[in-house]
């Protein structure tokens, strides 16, 4: 997939927020600055999403303003101006002009030049748009410059009536693909499956899990990621029973289960993929016995993920089959209904089946709607669904139990006529991994 910049995508976007605006409003989204991993050295810039998802624009210290007027929008860049010396250092800069030619702001200023107009924004405006609690420095000087505007109404100076965060809108687009993220999220997929087998492929006892980390993250690079979407996980052993495990600095051992959990960037959208198997390339019959359960459980719940759905109907589905196969096991006790109306199977699933994905590996956008409903599913919503069983090392689980952990995660496309696995091709049941292997 060819990563060429087209102006038109972002344009189109900020049409729609401003569609769903009222007259008379002002959005100021701030980008974000850079962080300082240590002393001087900085983290590397990735841009605010909110903000690159209405631009994309890619730079530090800048902002974007949104001027919804009776009969027409004002689309206007804040950014760093181009500067020879600095740019010798951190890399080229889009400059003022570079913001109207390349990303088609109607006007631009130089970064440090916006607290000195910011007043001009909010004058005249009936709704102003910015984000709460983001960034307390902007936050204050808005509210100032709004307090100092109501001082002077009886002088015929107009203040903002309504303050909004406009990430409620946003986020509502966010959470349905257009064409071009599709694409970013299935380039993404692939890299992330391909990347899978080779971490799979090169796995074996003796090894250290940053090994492994190192590999997959190598086959990202390779294949065109930005970099990784979140820390990657790999979880061997009573590892794997650890969520967020990081720290990937086990040596793997002959009768260990492997579980890796880790995706890319592409343009800045993720992928986020998991796999479990046995470093000894056959599954013991305890392994088998959960993993045949977690695999059930995902491949059910992804029958549910289809138009008219909602989001909560996968996630049902699948705990009511880890729920019955811990019960068939004996790690659990009672009927089937009880377990889960107690939630006496969050001692093994602890975590939920799913979550959106898109320019954020937990993407934006809404669960519920207004009434404090399950949301139904639409085409062109993406979602993971990663069940898992995690038995931990506790006095009264049987021994041969303890310490397995299984997920398997797929990143799913809602489509017109039901569902799309773009993760699909990584091996996943038992005959293909022990084939593979």
């Amino acid at each position: 997939m060819k990563n060429n910049f087209n102006s038109l995508i972002f344009e189109k976007r900020r049409k729609a927020l401003i569609g769903n605006l009222p007259e008379n409003s002002t959005v100021i989204l701030p980008n974000k600055s850079i962080s300082i991993r240590s002393n001087d050295v900085e983290y590397r810039f990735r841009p605010d999403s909110d903000f690159y998802y209405l631009t994309g624009f890619e730079e530090p210290n800048s902002v974007c303003v949104l001027k919804k007027e009776k009969r027409s929008f004002t689309y206007i860049l804040f950014v760093e101006p181009k500067d020879r010396e600095k740019e010798t250092w951190t890399g080229k800069r889009a400059g003022k002009e570079g913001a109207k030619q390349i990303f088609k702001a109607h006007e631009s200023y130089s970064f440090s030049e916006f607290k000195s107009k910011l007043k001009s924004f909010l004058l005249d405006a009936e709704h102003v748009y910015f984000p709460i609690g983001q960034n307390k420095d902007l936050e204050l000087k808005i509210t100032d410059i709004i307090n100092e505007l109501k001082k002077n109404n009886r002088t015929g100076i107009k203040s903002p009536k309504f303050i909004s965060d406009p990430r409620d809108l946003i986020h509502r687009m966010r959470l349905i693909k257009d064409a071009y993220e599709i694409e970013c999220l299935k380039f993404a997929a692939r890299i992330a499956k391909d990347a899978h087998i080779m971490a799979m492929a090169c796995s074996k006892p003796k090894m250290y899990e940053y090994e492994i980390e190192a590999i997959i993250e190598y086959r990202f690079r390779t294949l065109g990621a930005g970099g990784v979407a979140y820390p990657s996980i790999v979880g061997s052993g009573k590892n794997s029973t650890i969520l967020h495990y990081t720290r990937n600095n086990r040596i793997i051992q002959k009768n260990d289960l492997i579980l890796i959990d880790a995706g890319c960037e592409y343009n800045y959208y993720a992928s986020d993929l998991t796999r479990t198997f046995p470093a000894n390339k056959k599954f013991n019959p305890e392994q088998k016995a959960i993993y045949e359960i977690v695999l059930e459980a995902q491949l059910k719940a992804i029958k549910q993920i289809k138009p008219g759905k909602k989001f909560i109907d996968s996630y049902n589905r699948a705990v009511y089959i880890l729920v019955k196969g811990l019960k068939d096991l004996g790690l659990l006790k009672g009927s089937v209904e009880k377990i889960i109306k107690k939630g006496e199977y969050k001692n093994f699933f602890m975590h939920k089946l799913s979550h959106w994905l898109g320019l954020d590996v937990h993407d934006a956008g809404p669960y519920t709607d207004e009434a404090g409903k399950s949301i139904k599913l639409l085409p062109g919503m993406v979602m993971t669904v990663e069940p898992g069983i995690y038995i931990p090392d506790l006095p009264d689980i049987p021994k041969r139990f303890r310490g397995i952990g299984i997920r398997i995660e797929d990143d799913v496309l809602v489509t017109k006529t039901g569902n799309k696995i773009l993760t699909a091709g990584t091996p996943k049941t038992i005959d293909e991994i022990e084939a593979f292997n």
